[in-house]
């Protein structure tokens, strides 16, 4: 069963390929979503796909992300996009 949830992530995550990295690791799960940086310095995560890669990703967030990264906390609810995910993209 196909579920998405939403996560943002705080800390030092933009300027130092943060969303790069993360739609790597996401592809590599095989999820669909995007990365977005948002004004207040955060980073917007939506992963769709089976339960356990998208923990997987979630864990990987929380673990710190890439090694440039600094992650202070990251927060998730479950989410229901408007229109299919098909791909992991980034957004701007």
């Amino acid at each position: 069963m196909s579920i998405c949830t939403i996560a943002w992530v705080y800390g030092m995550v933009q300027g130092v390929g943060f969303r790069y990295n993360t739609q790597h690791e996401a592809r590599r799960l095989g999820l669909s979503g995007y990365a977005r940086n948002l004004d207040d310095g955060s980073v917007e995560v939506v992963a769709c796909g089976e339960q356990a890669q998208v923990d997987a990703l979630i864990t990987w967030l929380k673990a710190g992300g890439p090694r440039s990264a600094r992650v202070e906390k990251v927060l998730t609810e479950p989410h229901r996009p408007q229109k299919p995910l098909t791909s992991f993209d980034i957004r701007y």
